[in-house]
């Protein structure tokens, strides 16, 4: 171990502070965090909490239902990245959708359902576009290239979201955050300076492997302990203070800001995205008339409280008992990047 890391090492392991909560907004640096038995090194003063970081995690059940309705009432081919096949709706799964008959096609990147809907003129494809600022540039250029080769079968259900006013709205839920490193490679580093500045939030910028995450641990830690808000970038092999400003080009010529309503939070103004007008064509909801649907999710999952860090996934009277992995009551149950996933596969 370099001498940088046995003080970072040093730094977390021997705090004993005033209590202290740091939010992984990022579901895969909670992963990654037990996978690599991060939490063994902290000390009772440090709790780490999750946070919404899971974008299969935070998509309202209304949208599961809207997917189940476009598969069963207008025979569309709903392709979609896997894990969303068993988040629960209100009635049902995609997966209980397909067990009815409805046809549900993983695909790795929204490009593979155009190039579907080039293969299979006569259908109409339906891609579920879920995701944060990461995922969002690659559903803008499906529905771009779709655009380009005429396609009049292919459409996307959008649930893209923004992070930036989900921050906002969980002011006060943690002394600092570990912002997800892989959304700011694509946003660049202006909006958590601001949340700093302005709104008195401290955050750094977190990468994936040990060292940058016992890194930034430490880094969070240290800078906790002088009192003062702070935002540190951690993470500069690959976040620059830019972003990426073609990504950012790209989705704002496709889509555009709405209010969006994520699980937990309810709704957060100007925390989605959705389809310009110029792209109408292919945006399902006005393509199929979808009426609204809210949805309705158990009452005995606390994945919303889970979402907010309220609450650990093991304080819900449902884990690990009737919501496992093989049986989810909840989203954050099912996705490789949930919470609750986490806490049954590491605890």
């Amino acid at each position: 171990m370099s001498d940088t890391l046995a003080r970072a090492r040093e730094i977390i392991t021997g705090y004993s502070g005033r209590p202290l909560r740091i939010m992984e907004v990022c579901g895969t640096h909670t992963h990654e965090i037990f996978r690599l038995g991060l939490r063994r090194l902290l000390p009772p003063e440090i709790d780490l909490i999750s946070g919404p970081g899971c974008p299969v995690c935070v998509t309202e059940v209304g949208f599961i239902d809207e997917a189940c309705c476009l598969a069963l009432e207008h025979g569309c081919v709903i392709t979609t990245f896997g894990d969303l096949i068993r988040v629960p709706g209100t009635e049902m799964s995609l997966a209980g959708a397909r067990a009815k008959g409805a046809e549900v096609k993983p695909v790795y990147s929204p490009l593979d359902a155009v190039a579907f809907a080039k293969e299979n003129p006569d259908r109409q494809v339906v891609f579920l576009a879920v995701g944060f600022e990461t995922t969002t540039p690659s559903a803008c250029l499906a529905a771009k290239e779709a655009k380009a080769a005429g396609l009049t079968n292919f459409s996307l259900l959008a649930a893209n979201k923004t992070m930036p006013n989900a921050y906002k709205a969980l002011v006060g839920s943690a002394d600092a955050f570990l912002y997800p490193g892989h959304v700011n490679a694509i946003t660049g580093n202006a909006v958590c300076r601001a949340l700093c500045e302005e709104h008195g939030v401290s955050g750094v910028v977190a990468g994936f492997t040990a060292p940058e995450l016992l890194t930034a641990l430490a880094v969070t830690v240290k800078l906790l302990q002088e009192g003062k808000p702070f935002f540190r970038n951690c993470y500069p092999r690959v976040v620059r203070e830019e972003g990426n400003p073609s990504a950012q080009a790209l989705v704002a010529e496709v889509m555009e800001p709405c209010d969006c309503e994520w699980r937990g939070l309810g709704m957060i103004p100007m925390s989605g995205m959705k389809l310009r007008a110029e792209y109408a064509a292919y945006d399902a909801r006005i393509k199929f008339a979808l009426p609204p649907m809210t949805g309705r999710a158990n009452p005995a999952c606390r994945c919303g409280e889970v979402l907010q860090g309220k609450c650990k996934p093991s304080d819900c009277k449902v884990y690990g008992k009737l919501c496992t992995p093989l049986h989810p009551v909840g989203a954050c149950m099912v996705s490789d990047e949930g919470a609750c996933s986490a806490y049954y596969q590491y605890t």
